[in-house]
């Protein structure tokens, strides 16, 4: 079995595990990852998590012309944005996943570190995730948004929409999107109860110990 070949039946096994345990729904969310000739394979637009074809998905080279499969998600821009400023993408996924997008419509989110600091997996994993404007979907000023943070958060999240993540590859970024959805979900959950987190103390020794990516 070729690398590419096992990507594409990668992509497609860990979304339809997201769809199936309800982290988006319906026709929602889009993922992409790095082939090894430099290109991208892409979930399709219209496209359920629950039901990819790794034989459909959208096969970009390495010049970003669309050479097989069906025609991609209407979110290619903001794939795009952190591929481009961020060398160490491998694979970028968007879900609209119910608490981060809760979370985000809360008065008093912060717009430049969105995740209350509850548990450290989101803290080594994500580092501080920025919480961007509400676009209209499909928007390219969602990209334009992301290319304007100049590759320095791995992680988004799109106000009313969803969280968008870049990791080293697939499985990484998967990891790192759970982990978001997790925390705002905890945070959802204690938001009337004046949790304890995680202190300036400790948030300095993750950062130091786990080499955290920390836009200060």
């Amino acid at each position: 079995m070729s690398s590419e070949t096992q990507l594409r039946e990668q992509i497609c096994l860990l979304a339809k595990s997201m769809f199936d345990r309800g982290l988006t729904g319906g026709s929602t969310g889009n993922i992409s990852a790095r082939t090894e000739d430099g290109g991208l394979l892409v979930s399709p637009t219209g496209t359920s998590f629950g039901r990819l074809d790794p034989g459909r998905l959208s096969r970009f080279d390495a010049n970003g012309t669309l050479i097989s499969g069906d025609k991609p998600t209407k979110e290619m821009p903001l794939h795009t944005a952190f591929y481009d400023t961020r060398s160490s993408a491998g694979a970028v996924v968007h879900l609209h996943s119910c608490h981060s997008v809760a979370l985000s419509m809360m008065p008093d989110a912060n717009e430049d570190d969105f995740l209350p600091r509850l548990t450290p997996y989101a803290i080594m994993k994500l580092g501080k995730v920025k919480l961007l404007p509400f676009f209209m979907p499909g928007d390219a000023a969602m990209g334009e948004a992301v290319r304007g943070l100049a590759g320095k958060r791995s992680a988004v999240m799109l106000a009313n929409h969803g969280p968008v993540v870049a990791g080293k590859d697939i499985e990484a970024a998967c990891n790192a999107i759970e982990e978001l959805e997790d925390t705002a979900r905890l945070a959802m959950m204690t938001r009337s109860m004046s949790p304890r987190g995680i202190s300036d103390a400790d948030l300095q020794r993750l950062i130091t110990k786990f080499n955290v990516e920390w836009d200060g």
